[in-house]
């Protein structure tokens, strides 16, 4: 089992499901950022507040692995656990289908920072908390 550091339950929409009746694999992307910040504002960290102070902290990297679709009404948690790794943040992400607990979606996404316009190698995550 995962030591998971966040979880966020949420329901799928009508209008996020294709021809098909299932979940648009470009619409987990959404699931998989919204809890990335919700858990961030869990740490009292703002996007909006980060982008003031001329911190931008946004994606360089996403791999997704499908292992069971969603359909509309389905309701499913959103589950995260972070590990920095030189200058990137990586946040593991695993969606599960609820009640049954099955496991929809694996993924990985790599999180880099800039500071005023440069790379950060990674110390503002350490500053931020993780």
């Amino acid at each position: 089992m995962q030591d998971y550091l966040f979880e966020i339950q949420l329901k799928v929409r009508d209008y996020e499901c294709d021809i098909q009746g299932i979940v648009n694999n470009a619409v987990y992307q959404s699931y998989l950022e919204h809890a990335r910040h919700e858990y961030l504002l869990s740490k009292s960290i703002s996007f909006k507040t980060l982008t003031a102070q001329g911190i931008l902290v946004m994606v360089s990297r996403i791999e997704m692995d499908f292992k069971k679709s969603l359909t509309s009404g389905d309701t499913f948690t959103v589950k995260l656990r972070t590990e920095k790794k030189g200058l990137k943040l990586l946040f593991y992400q695993d969606i599960y289908r609820m009640p049954d607990h099955a496991l929809c979606l694996n993924a990985k996404v790599e999180v880099i920072a800039q500071i005023n316009g440069r790379l950060n190698r990674g110390e503002i995550f350490d500053t931020l908390g993780f």
